[in-house]
Order: C-alpha cells, then structure tokens, then sequence
C-alpha cells in the first residue's frame, strides 16, 4: 500500500527514482541544415571577397570617408550607408567591404572616376 507521499510524488520511496529515468539530451543544432544556413554563411555570401570586412565604429568610418562623425550620421547614413544598429538607441556597427562598395557604387551613379 502507498503512503500519502508516495501518491503524491509517483516516484516511491527514496526519490531517487527519477534519477533512474532516461532522458536523453536536447537536440543541438539544425533538422535540416541546408534549408537553414549558419548565419556566418551569410556574413561571408555578402561581398565578392568572401567577407563583410573589419567592423568598424562610426568614426573609423569618418576617417576612412575623410569627413567628421556628424557628418556621417546626419547626412551619409539618409544617403543609405550601409550599417547595423542593435536597437533604436544602440551603437552603430559598420563593415568595411560593405562601406567601400557603398563608395564605389557612388561614384559610378554620379559618373565619378575609379582610380
């Protein structure tokens, strides 16, 4: 006969019955992989080189650019400058192939010469 903790529990005695169970571990990773790809696959499907580039914050971006970190944000970010933010108040990230190709592009729409 079952004493009231034993109904309670469903496990018995000693408790360590539960212990005795098999669980096998949580699943790590993807079911179908080809249908997800890692995210760093998209990272590096980006430019023609293989990679996005060192990431840089918005005054190294000022310095490659040869202008100030205002004018940056206030005027080049609304031209479509390509960047990463976290969130509305969050940090700007921006990657150097990404930003060099938004320069060349530029410059070929405004008829301007590559060197």
């Amino acid at each position: 006969m079952m004493t009231g903790e034993e109904r309670k529990s469903a496990f018995g005695g000693n408790g360590k019955d539960a212990e005795r169970l098999d669980f096998s571990p949580p699943r790590v990773g993807q079911s179908c992989p080809q249908q997800y790809p890692h995210p760093n696959d998209a990272i590096h499907a980006t430019s023609s080189n293989g990679s996005l580039g060192e990431a840089m914050d918005i005054g190294q971006v000022a310095a490659l650019l040869g202008c100030s970190t205002w004018t940056v944000r206030q005027r080049y970010l609304r031209q479509g400058l390509p960047h990463l933010q976290a969130c509305a108040s969050g940090k700007l990230v921006f990657f150097r192939e990404q930003v060099i190709g938004w320069i060349l592009k530029r410059q070929k729409q405004k008829g301007g010469t590559l060197r």
